[in-house]
């Protein structure tokens, strides 16, 4: 037996970049956006809260208007980062590999191939269902929780991806 190791060009390979990414579905943003205001409305009841609990000096009434102000201009700084961060939110779908690419200032480009994957699910919150999303989780081997989750995906796209890779992983062309 004659053991082999040829070097692979990388310029043959096939180009994720090149890749038209579809992006996710605009009403998970309003997912997004529910979930970060209720943080927001805690934060500000927080600060709230503190102006009863400390005592009426005036110099700590002064400081609990600047803690508001610092809180809320985080709140509009999170805000536009999260806007910004969800339209960096795309997948492809290919023959051999399913493809996500998330991130605004770290962006990542996670391919996982079909070969690899091990079961795939499709799950929903009570908010996604109220807003026809589903999230779709790719399980390969080796990992504890899954290696993708794509959230955010019209429902019935997810199920036909869905069972598109069971078909694949099964063997069921």
């Amino acid at each position: 037996m004659n053991f082999t190791n040829l070097q692979i060009q990388t310029e043959n390979l096939p180009k994720v970049e090149g890749l038209v990414l579809k992006p996710i579905s605009k009403s998970y943003f309003k997912i997004i956006m529910f979930n970060k205001l209720a943080i927001y409305a805690g934060l500000i009841g927080l600060v709230f809260g503190l102006k009863y609990v400390i005592e009426k000096k005036e110099e700590v009434q002064l400081n609990l208007y600047y803690m508001l102000s610092a809180v809320v201009v985080f709140c509009i700084f999170n805000f536009i980062v999260s806007l910004l961060a969800f339209k960096k939110r795309k997948y492809a779908m290919r023959e051999h590999d399913v493809v996500y690419a998330k991130g605004l200032i770290v962006h990542s480009i996670t391919t996982v191939p079909i070969s690899r994957i091990q079961h795939v699910e499709e799950s929903r919150s009570w908010l996604a269902r109220y807003f026809g999303l589903s999230t779709l989780k790719i399980f390969t081997a080796g990992e504890a929780g899954s290696d993708l989750s794509i959230k955010g995906l019209p429902h019935l796209e997810a199920k036909q991806m869905k069972e598109i890779i069971s078909d694949k992983v099964n063997g069921n062309n």
